[in-house]
């Protein structure tokens, strides 16, 4: 297999995968190393292709796999992070990321790929284990979060749902 095929066996796997995949991973399933694994998704960036590195592994942008995507504002503390995120997953909904705005740094976004109680579970769990504080920390509670679905009925769902519970801000 050359290095163009490899590439589009990358995609192929990324774009049927519903989870990250880990570089290891593709690396075993290539007959590759990591190393090659970390060039050609570099290269498939370059040709514009949205892969997005996160800590449970490579995935393929949303927009690139017909899914929908919104951003919501929303608003709340700590002690009620892990109901804002049922909220949103219990609804059909994936939350990509968390972003704040910072008034010296500009935008500042982590990567989180929730889609189910358990891997809120998960989240909730490495927050209290690393004594971390959350972004949203930051700005008073205030933050974005893109979340992803496959339809935009469900992203209004999950907004309806986010509003009656008062996370939403407009």
């Amino acid at each position: 297999m050359n290095s163009a095929e490899r590439r589009d066996k990358i995609l192929e796997i990324l774009k049927t995968e519903e989870e990250p995949v880990k570089g290891n991973r593709l690396a075993d399933i290539l007959g590759v190393t990591r190393q090659i694994i970390v060039q050609d998704i570099a290269i498939l960036r370059a040709e514009g292709i949205k892969i997005l590195s996160t800590p449970q592994g490579y995935i393929l942008s949303s927009s690139d796999k017909g899914k929908y995507t919104k951003v919501i504002a929303s608003k709340h503390y700590f002690d009620r992070t892990e109901e804002e995120l049922n909220t949103i997953v219990d609804n059909g909904g994936k939350v990509l990321d968390v972003i704040v705005e910072h008034p010296i740094y500009g935008e500042i976004r982590g990567l989180l790929m929730i889609s189910s109680r358990y891997d809120v579970e998960r989240f909730m769990e490495s927050v209290k284990n690393a004594k971390a504080t959350l972004l949203s920390s930051l700005t008073e509670g205030v933050h974005l979060h893109t979340v992803e679905a496959d339809s935009k009925e469900v992203l209004d769902r999950i907004e309806k749902k986010l509003k009656e519970k008062g996370f939403f801000v407009e």
